[in-house]
């Protein structure tokens, strides 16, 4: 690896190992929940379903009271939500999907199986035990672990947790962020543009990035290229966030006064990365409050946050999964020339001959934003390797990459 350059695990292992987990909680609506963080285990409280039901429209019965060309008379009506009374030997209930099965019924032929004559029905089908009968808690048994703490609810979550009746939810207290950008030619989107300057792109491209990994942005501002300045806004973010996120002064210029004050004032732990787009990122803290410094340029800052400032996240929500998988996909793409820096390129899947094959954006430069959004997620390449069209490529939604 070149010198100074930290390998993209060691620098992720580096920040993980530190990572402080939110401890406060509070208790929401169910309705509230979606993409929070759960603080406790949930377990069943009940059995769901709390009764044998049935699956389908049709007849319950009892399969030793059948036998083929038989006539069945029908003894009951069971509409859902009722409460049906033991099953009459002999005889068939008429029965609705999600309908409690009566006491004696172990099977229900669906109505489309079945023919109604005037004397009862006649059913034109296999009569087996247990056809169309979901069982009581065949979905959550009563004092199972139904949802761990640490997983994200998702709409399917939110389900889940109606099922077991439960209305108000504990979740992990929102990690504050602080937003920072730097750099006196930025102006906010509205404004006219003076010479040298340009549009902040980088604190909305963040906010919307950390409103998908469910965080609470607490301060948003613009630094001015001095060394007090900077200083003085990291000391105020520190006060009032759990993580303070800035974008640009952390490479080598003059006016990069990210890195000099977290060098002078607080700590810096990690400072440039073996990742292209983005290798000037910083690691440090300023008043014990941990200060994560990406790179300016726009792509690369989407690129290092979801690397690095995802997991690093994950970690401090007390997610019980903290890193994406990724799939392996052939790449119809050539990478030529070897790099000592892991590159991830944004790219996306399409189907290629009847084939799902993983393509890049022509332009990679850190500037070109637009090339994430013509996207999908990023495709890695490894670094001192290259890439042959064919060869399997790690490729990395983003939906993965935020979840």
């Amino acid at each position: 690896m070149a010198a100074n350059l930290t390998p993209v695990e060691e620098a992720i292992a580096h920040l993980l190992s530190g990572a402080p987990v939110v401890t406060g909680s509070e208790r929401l609506p169910l309705t509230e929940t979606l993409g929070r963080i759960l603080a406790q285990d949930y377990r069943v409280p009940a059995d769901v379903p709390p009764a044998d039901n049935s699956a389908v429209d049709g007849y319950a019965l009892r399969t030793e009271d059948y036998s083929p060309g038989q006539t069945l008379s029908v003894s009951d009506r069971i509409p859902a939500g009722s409460a049906p009374g033991p099953l009459k030997p002999g005889t068939a209930a008429r029965i609705f999907t999600g309908s409690e099965v009566p006491e004696g019924a172990d099977t229900v032929i669906m109505q489309e199986r079945v023919d109604v004559i005037e004397n009862g029905i006649l059913i034109n089908a296999e009569v087996k035990a247990d056809q169309n009968i979901r069982r009581r808690g065949q979905d959550l048994a009563e004092g199972s672990l139904a949802l761990a703490q640490g997983t994200k609810i998702r709409a399917q979550e939110m389900g889940l947790l109606a099922s077991m009746g439960i209305a108000d939810v504990t979740v992990v207290k929102k990690l504050r962020v602080a937003i920072l950008s730097t750099g006196d030619e930025l102006v906010d989107p509205g404004n006219p543009l003076g010479p040298g300057q340009i549009y902040n792109t980088n604190r909305f491209t963040l906010l919307g990035l950390l409103a998908e990994a469910g965080c609470e942005v607490v301060l948003c501002e613009t630094l001015r290229d001095t060394r007090s300045v900077t200083r003085e806004t990291l000391e105020r973010a520190a006060a009032v966030s759990d993580l303070i996120i800035t974008s640009g002064g952390v490479s080598v210029g003059e006016e990069d006064h990210v890195r000099a004050v977290l060098e002078e004032s607080g700590e810096l732990t990690l400072w440039r990365m073996a990742i292209k787009p983005g290798k000037p990122l910083a690691f440090g803290s300023i008043n014990g409050t941990p200060v994560l410094g990406l790179p300016g340029n726009p792509a690369a800052v989407l690129v290092t946050f979801l690397v690095v400032g995802m997991p690093y996240i994950r970690t401090c929500q007390g997610r019980l999964e903290v890193h994406p998988v990724g799939q392996q996909v052939p790449a119809a793409l050539n990478v030529t020339s070897p790099s000592v820096r892991r590159e991830f390129l944004r790219a996306r899947t399409e189907l290629i001959e009847g084939k799902v094959q993983v393509t890049a954006y022509p332009n990679q430069s850190s500037g070109v934003l637009s090339s994430a959004c013509w996207a999908g997620g990023l495709a890695v390449v490894p670094e001192h390797e290259m890439v042959a069209e064919g060869d399997l490529i790690t490729y990395y939604p983003f939906t993965e990459l935020l979840s």
